[in-house]
């Protein structure tokens, strides 16, 4: 099992990064307060792959299972924030991710591939949000299955009120256009949209907003 001092120098590491960007709070005409209230998060389909059995490692470290080798494909980091509609931070809150692995197979029996997976990656991983509703993850870029953009699996998990299941897709996927459940966000999608940099050569970095509802 991956360390929590990891997590926390993944996080710090994450945020002093150059361009990182907080939520923030539309303003009014005269620059003071909040105008209205930030748009939710759309919700989206979990889907058929939510893992029926989880490894006993599920930090914020997909790209390998405990100490053992990296998982094939390309690194992405991924750093958000979580958020009410006031902008005001949720913390203590759960982030669990899953994905496929770079060939696009899931860890998971409804998955005709999944025994040819890459096992040494994790598939699934969960994040606390801190006080400030920050958290991280260290991953891959998903591979591609069916019809299907590449997607990130999301569920919120707060202490209290209601979560939030969605997916999140990357910019300038030319899957986008065709796939149902995309269509249905119409404009909405652009609050699901992954947009990466290339942080080195080994990795590209990406960043996301959530707005859940407090109550």
């Amino acid at each position: 099992m991956k360390t929590d001092r990891k997590t926390r120098t993944l996080t710090l590491a994450l945020l002093l990064l150059p361009g990182f960007a907080l939520a923030q709070a539309p303003q009014n005409s005269t620059g003071a307060g909040v105008s209205k209230p930030l748009p939710l998060t759309p919700r989206q389909v979990e889907g058929p792959y939510y893992p029926t059995q989880k490894l006993a490692d599920r930090d914020n470290d997909l790209t390998r299972v405990g100490n053992g080798r990296s998982a094939q494909g390309q690194e992405l980091s991924l750093s958000g924030r979580l958020v009410d509609e006031q902008n005001t931070p949720i913390p203590s809150a759960r982030i669990e991710i899953w994905q496929t692995d770079h060939r696009g197979i899931y860890m998971h029996p409804n998955d005709s591939g999944t025994a040819d997976r890459d096992r040494n990656f994790q598939f699934y991983g969960e994040a606390n949000t801190d006080e400030a509703g920050l958290f991280s993850f260290r991953t891959i870029l998903p591979g591609v299955y069916g019809s299907r953009p590449r997607h990130l699996h999301v569920k919120i998990v707060p202490k209290e009120g209601p979560g939030l299941t969605t997916q999140l897709y990357f910019k300038g996927d030319e899957r986008l256009s065709s796939d149902g459940i995309v269509r249905r966000l119409g404009a909405s999608i652009a609050a699901l949209l992954l947009d990466p940099e290339r942080r080195s050569p080994n990795e590209l970095h990406a960043q996301i907003s959530f707005v859940l509802r407090r109550n």
